[in-house]
């Protein structure tokens, strides 16, 4: 019936349930015609899985076992091979705790002369993750204010980390009011800074410290001459003070 261990002829069939067999006799010696459905899906299933593959269809399989550098888990019939790089996003250090779950996965490579079948549940994984950081960045409106830190420096600019996942860019011409050559000068990896969205692109963040500071509202003039005479130095209200330095 089949090659799959977890196969149970109790609970996988039932009266009525139409299957698919080869016939390996015409008469197994009691008159009866001897089929095997484990054949059948061989041969019908390399081409359901190249199919598969083509389409990059996403199919839920059951791990059955573990093996080395991996686990197997059946598709179609067929024993399929699930490398340790390709069961999580992270690295998995004990792949028994996998044996029995159900996963999603696509097909990555078929061979059917090498009876060869890779399956990737990494890959699911990966496109559901862009889809969700995708939404979170949809759900961002240019103008919005964000706080972050810069996590690396290029000579065209500096990517922020956001948190939650997302990173932004903030081009070399929006780094500062002053014009500099490298985003080095004024800024280093770690420094938490404040930058605007732009816009979200091609699902991409373009963010601008510059005009942060832009709308910067300026300090009041009495906080700025307060600053200026710190010293303790009392400040003349006279009009000879106001007038001293004016050349007419």
């Amino acid at each position: 019936m089949s090659k799959d261990p977890s196969f149970s002829i109790v609970n996988d069939v039932h009266v009525g349930d139409k299957i698919e067999g080869t016939v390996i006799k015409r008469d197994d010696g009691a008159g009866n015609i001897l089929l095997s459905c484990a054949e059948a899906k061989e041969v019908l299933g390399w081409d359901k899985l190249a199919a598969y593959l083509e389409e990059k269809t996403i199919l839920s399989v059951k791990i059955s076992e573990v093996v080395n550098k991996g686990v197997v888990a059946y598709l179609e019939g067929i024993r399929g091979f699930i490398p340790a790089s390709h069961l999580a996003l992270e690295y998995v250090e004990d792949l028994s705790t996998f044996v029995g779950q159900t996963m999603d996965v696509r097909v990555i490579t078929v061979e059917k002369e090498k009876k060869k079948l890779v399956l990737s549940a990494r890959d699911v994984l990966r496109e559901r993750e862009a889809e969700k950081l995708n939404q979170k960045i949809a759900m961002l409106s240019p103008g919005t204010v964000l706080e972050g830190k810069v996590e690396s420096l290029m000579p065209y600019g500096a990517f922020v980390d956001l948190g939650g996942g997302l990173s932004g860019l903030v081009h070399i011409s929006q780094i500062s009011q002053k014009r500099i050559k490298n985003p080095s000068e004024v800024l280093k990896v770690g420094d938490t800074v404040k930058a605007k969205v732009l816009n979200t692109n091609n699902n991409k963040i373009s963010l601008s410290m510059k005009a942060v500071e832009e709308n910067a509202e300026p300090e009041p003039i009495e906080e700025k001459v307060a600053a200026q005479y710190s010293s303790g130095r009392s400040v003349g209200t006279s009009l000879g003070d106001l007038l001293k330095g004016l050349k007419l």
